[in-house]
């Protein structure tokens, strides 16, 4: 290193003391779960101040330039800054190297671009301030390589933990370059402290999938934030609604087409973001036509139509012991309002109908057991009728609009959602008593999921929660590395959740531990469907994709 290389370090390393650095006693610091932290360094503090982003970037060119040919590239915000200052580094040193970004999300208009700027054929190396958990490069190394690239390095200022915690990096072949570690900075405890206060939730090791098949619905949407269609299948078949108004059935087996259906105005606007449901032979689903649908599962032709909503965004449920299939309906034209009907299974016939004054996205649920059918609001009520005859049995107003599905526990009596006024609540299915109710750090969009006496949700604080039902009480939380709009699937003991960051999550359900995950190049934004006859997982994404994944470890 050059004496004007050793200054600059020397100035970086200040900088990083004097003015990144902050305490909780002083600036009231909060974890990503909301709990106080002792300690944090605000990197974006100094990152934009010109001359020590100069001293960063020569001290990674000097770092990088014996790994030439590469390209180099990093995630949105803080990489941009720094990608920028290499390739400028490495003009003035009479190289020129190719820099882009990636978005942390697809950008909506425009190109829609998930990656800035040009990929070329050169290994990449990445670049950001700080290596905590490495979260945040798997994401962007995952994705880079299903796009078919090379990763050879990342490079950060501070890596907080021990070599051996990032076995992910070792087992991919990619080199961790660092200017400083946590030991350079006495006030946070170092290395060591660090590790044993966050040892848990460490990144997966591996990856445990491979994609048997990709299908890719076309002209898809990035403007609207719920959760799309879900993927329903049967013993042969996945079925799935797309952004052009397509309802998509597919052969498991291989991913082709065996038919497909396009609702009546399935143009522009008029979208399927109902997840289907399949009962006596036939698919069902509503679209944003305003349009309820029946069609022959295997031959996709029309059973009948239900018409009589401006929009249809919530998902039917079924009750087979009834012949009845329940749906929310939405209204708007000229006066935003909604409601929910019970439509005959085989006929389409209106059993009963209940109007509401706000609009129901909501999906509802119905217990077998009681005979109930429950379902949400935009105004944060919750509605229980007859599923018999639609009398209304209970009313629960929450404080937040209530837009996602619901989950029931019959063995207890209990109905389960989530609310935007930063609650999840458990009720009494038959009365609408609370039982328990749980705050978040965020609006809930995720319909939950019961199992074995827990509830398991998905939270836009980047959280994945379990709930003992029986006290109330959180047994395990997991932090990924975005907003969580998806629901949970359990499948073979263990949990899977899709993110915004387009990771398809496997926990341990018991404990809450990361054992694994899927990279996307899309966001996953609805529950994935598990077939434990093949063992295969399908999973949609933001972008009206597919896809077929198996575990490696599967026979």
């Amino acid at each position: 290193m050059t004496p004007e290389l050793a200054q600059a370090r020397k100035r970086l390393r200040a900088a990083l003391s004097k003015r990144a650095f902050m305490t909780n006693r002083e600036h009231g610091i909060v974890s990503p779960q909301g709990n106080p932290s002792k300690w944090f360094l605000d990197f974006r503090s100094i990152i934009l101040d010109g001359p020590i982003l100069k001293d960063i970037a020569e001290l990674y060119w000097d770092q990088l330039k014996p790994l030439l040919p590469f390209q180099v590239g990093g995630l949105e915000t803080a990489a941009i800054a720094l990608v920028a200052g290499v390739v400028l580094t490495a003009k003035a040193d009479g190289v020129n190297l190719n820099g882009f970004y990636v978005r942390k999300s697809r950008k909506k208009d425009g190109l829609q671009r998930m990656v800035e700027g040009t990929l070329t054929e050169e290994k990449i190396v990445l670049v950001d301030d700080g290596l905590n958990s490495g979260k945040s490069f798997i994401r962007q190394i995952e994705l880079l390589q299903l796009l078919g690239k090379k990763i050879h390095a990342v490079c950060v200022m501070v890596r907080f933990r021990e070599p051996s915690f990032y076995r992910y990096f070792e087992e991919s072949g990619i080199r961790i370059i660092s200017l400083f570690t946590l030991d350079d900075f006495p006030a946070t405890g170092g290395v060591a402290e660090y590790g044993r206060a966050n040892a848990v939730h460490m990144s997966p090791a591996s990856v445990p999938f491979a994609v048997q098949w990709k299908f890719e619905s076309s002209n898809p949407s990035y403007f609207h934030i719920l959760p799309k269609s879900a993927p329903v299948i049967d013993d042969a078949r996945v079925y799935f609604g797309a952004d052009n108004g397509t309802l998509w059935a597919l052969n498991q087996h291989d991913g082709t087409i065996a038919w497909s259906y396009k609702t009546l105005f399935g143009a522009g606007t008029k979208r399927i973001f109902s997840s289907p449901a399949l009962a006596r032979g036939c698919v069902y689903f509503g679209a944003y036509d305003g349009n309820f649908y029946a069609l022959d599962a295997k031959t996709g032709a029309k059973k009948w139509i239900y018409r009589e909503a401006d929009w249809i965004g919530s998902s039917p449920c079924v009750a087979e012991d009834l012949n009845m299939v329940f749906v929310g309906l939405e209204f708007g034209l000229w006066k935003k309002e909604g409601g929910i009907v019970a439509l005959d299974l085989m006929t389409g016939e209106k059993k009963w109908w209940q109007q509401g004054e706000t609009m129901t996205h909501s999906s509802p649920v119905y217990s077998d057991a009681h005979k109930i059918v429950i379902v949400g609001s935009t105004a944060g009520a919750v509605s229980a009728y007859s599923a018999v005859n639609g009398k209304l049995l209970w009313t629960y107003a929450t404080g937040g609009a209530v837009r996602a599905g619901f989950a029931v526990d019959e063995k207890r009596g209990l109905v389960c959602f989530g609310s935007g006024d930063k609650y999840i609540y458990v009720l009494r299915t038959k009365t609408g008593e609370q039982v328990h109710k749980v705050e978040t750090l965020e609006p809930v969009y995720s319909t939950p999921l019961v199992d074995d006496g827990n509830l398991f949700f998905g939270l836009l604080d980047k959280r994945v929660m379990c709930i003992d039902l029986d006290s109330g009480a959180v047994r395990w939380t997991f932090m990924t590395s975005s907003r969580v709009f998806a629901g949970p699937l359990m499948a073979e003991g263990r949990l899977y959740i899709g993110g915004n960051d387009g990771r398809l999550y496997e926990l341990d359900a018991k404990t809450g531990a990361g054992t694994g995950f899927f990279q996307a190049t899309e966001r996953i934004v609805n529950r994935a469907a598990y077939n434990p006859a093949t063992k295969r997982f399908f999973v949609p994404t933001y972008a009206n994709e597919i896809y077929c994944l198996t575990r490696k470890d599967t026979p």
